[in-house]
């Protein structure tokens, strides 16, 4: 079938860069190319969320080369800082801003860098005719704290592939898993400091994820983990390829994300996939993904009450058996990777024939 076109995709840096956010943009490309639509991705400066005046300039001439009408989707990293440069381009094109999760919502910002990506944000949404969230969550969050009218507001949450059911260690010791890069947010440092008491137990933990998207935070928790003695139980892998991250999930008896917010949390409706139980956070579209019978949830930050959800998990088979079946019961209701690029492509039918 074929739409209206081109699609114009504005991304960031390197679209390969193995992130949540970069996988739903190549996976909603590839969808859309799939089913017709003629979709153009470019690339931005890599500089965002911090960008240069060179990079702010590029986007602008990028935008200027774009034939007037045509529909333009900015992944929300470089389109919160793009609020002069949207300004100029809104009446002519058709700007969609694609918002994984507000940037001033990353933790370890100081309050006024916060409030500044707030305010940019707020400008840069006015010029959007239409803002895609990945959760229902997200989109309250853009209504309540940035002032977006509900009626602009698409929510077209990621699809999760098919996957194996994991096998779990069979062995004594618990494979525990985690899936993040270690950055601020995802707290690896509450995690640690959970599991720090429980060493009488026998498990292991492998964090997978980049170690240079933020090197200071990666630096800060391997020396955690060496004063907490737990060098010997946990491994930071690195970025893995798909063969390895499949071969951590197959062999994971428990997933863990300890995050202090989440735009949606792709990782997490793939251990669901997987038939894992799971111990994470109840923030932004958390509680509504993992369901009661799949995962016990605290509070960020709260790292007693997480230290009691991972004792009762490592301590009670049966509950570990439970939440696993809760899991598997859920993963029949994961919407797929062709029904993401559908929903898309209604967003922007509706765009072309308003």
């Amino acid at each position: 079938m074929k739409h209206a076109g081109p699609i114009w995709f504005l991304i960031p840096g390197n679209l390969t860069t193995p992130t949540g956010g970069y996988r739903y943009d190549r996976r909603i490309i590839d969808g859309l190319i799939g089913s017709g639509w003629r979709v153009q991705a470019e690339r931005l400066d890599d500089s965002f969320p911090e960008p240069t005046a060179d990079a702010l300039a590029d986007a602008d001439r990028r935008l200027a080369t774009i034939p007037d009408g045509d529909t333009v989707i900015i992944d929300g990293l470089a389109f919160g800082l793009l609020g002069d440069v949207a300004a100029l381009h809104e009446r002519r094109l058709r700007l969609i801003a694609l918002v994984h999760h507000p940037l001033a919502l990353e933790t370890g910002l100081f309050a006024a860098r916060a409030e500044a990506l707030r305010m940019s944000e707020s400008r840069a949404l006015v010029a959007a005719r239409r803002v895609v969230v990945t959760s229902a969550a997200t989109g309250d969050v853009l209504i309540r704290d940035y002032g977006v009218p509900k009626e602009r507001i698409s929510v077209v949450e990621p699809g999760t592939d098919p996957a194996p059911l994991a096998a779990g260690s069979e062995e004594s010791v618990l494979n525990l898993l985690c899936v993040a890069a270690p950055t601020p947010r995802k707290g690896h440092d509450t995690l640690l400091r959970a599991l720090a008491p429980l060493v009488d137990r026998p498990w292991r933990l492998d964090c997978v994820g980049s170690l240079t998207r933020c090197t200071r935070t990666s630096i800060a928790l391997r020396r955690l983990s060496e004063r907490l003695g737990l060098s010997e139980r946990v491994n930071f892998t690195g970025t893995v390829d798909e063969p390895r991250l499949e071969a951590f999930y197959h062999r994971a008896d428990l997933f863990v994300l300890p995050t202090r917010f989440e735009g949606y949390g792709m990782v997490l409706a793939e251990a669901l996939a997987r038939g894992l139980p799971i111990v994470s956070t109840r923030t932004g579209p958390i509680p509504n993904l993992v369901p009661a019978d799949a995962g016990l949830l605290v509070e960020p930050d709260d790292q007693p009450a997480l230290e009691v959800a991972l004792t009762r998990v490592l301590d009670d088979p049966g509950l570990r058996r439970s939440l696993a079946a809760g899991a598997r019961s859920a993963r029949a209701r994961l919407c797929d990777w062709d029904a993401a690029s559908a929903e898309f492509g209604r967003v922007l039918e509706g765009l072309h024939d308003g």
